[in-house]
């Protein structure tokens, strides 16, 4: 089954999607083997990984599509993109959805936000007329090969002009044709449960420690209406805290022995990140090719 039919099979189910971010195809390995069925990655913790900078708008698009091919190289779940503005006019979104889907992306979002946009918690957004947001939508929708690929429209409204707006925006984003929407950065429960109560399209519910919005489990969220729960940083904020934490001993040691029980030693890390199946392949491709050019 293709990953785009897989992941909205996920998104339509009853059940809510829990989606774990991941920053690189590293921690998109580690999550895959947790058993998450499918995953996402952020323009925020691509940012910190790729800049180690915030995320203001630093990255272009081919830098994220590159991204995301890498990570999609290295897993087989489905993985949900962050397409930004679209990084540009409605020419550039047309661009963006092909470069998205050669990397081989199951679905990504496109938000409303002024270029050059900031993280959602941010303070300071602005968000575009509503018919630009309209117009990078439908572009974004005729530009897609497969029907299976699932795009979320995003509004920001929310923060700038008011709930009414952004569930206004909601609305006819999923009137254009959006299979998912987004309003960004609740600050109540009783916002979460108008967003799902009057936008009739599968939500999206984004967790950020320490952000605007109310953390909830998936099983509360699903009870709200949320079709999927993602929590974009916790693995950039964990990776952050761990190595920090590590450096500090380091330096203050001279030694990492106060800190071997936070991680992997070189056989299990060469384990799992799939050593042994490579040399077996290797070995296998090295007998193929002996026992073919022995016989002639």
């Amino acid at each position: 089954m293709k990953r785009t039919t897989r992941f909205k099979q996920l998104v339509l189910a009853p059940e809510i999607l829990l989606l774990p971010g991941v920053q690189d195809a590293l921690t998109a390995r580690i999550a895959a083997d947790a058993g998450f069925s499918a995953i996402t990655c952020g323009g925020y913790a691509t940012t910190a990984t790729l800049l180690g900078a915030p995320d203001t708008s630093q990255l272009g698009m081919t830098e994220m599509a590159d991204h995301y091919a890498r990570i999609c190289d290295a897993v087989d779940v489905p993985v949900f993109a962050d397409a930004d503005t679209g990084f540009g006019n409605v020419t550039n979104v047309r661009r963006t959805v092909r470069a998205y889907e050669r990397a081989g992306v199951a679905g990504f979002f496109i938000e409303d936000q002024v270029y050059p946009k900031r993280c959602g918690h941010m303070p300071g957004k602005a968000v575009v007329p509503v018919e630009e947001m309209v117009a990078k939508l439908k572009a974004a929708l005729d530009a897609r090969q497969d029907p299976d690929l699932m795009i979320m429209a995003r509004t920001d409204a929310l923060a700038v002009n008011g709930l009414d707006d952004a569930i206004e925006r909601g609305r006819l984003y999923r009137e254009i044709g959006a299979d998912m929407v987004f309003v960004e950065a609740p600050t109540s429960v009783e916002q979460m449960r108008r967003i799902c109560a009057e936008i009739d399209a599968p939500c999206m519910a984004n967790n950020v420690e320490g952000g605007s919005t109310p953390i909830l489990p998936a099983a509360e969220l699903q009870a709200i209406g949320y079709a999927v729960s993602v929590f974009p940083c916790a693995t950039t904020y964990t990776i952050t805290h761990a190595v920090g934490r590590l450096m500090r001993t380091l330096m203050e040691t001279g030694s990492t022995d106060a800190a071997r029980d936070g991680m992997l030693d070189f056989d299990a890390f060469n384990r799992f990140i799939g050593l042994p199946e490579q040399r077996k392949r290797e070995a296998d491709l090295q007998d193929f090719a002996r026992s073919k050019a022995g016989g002639r």
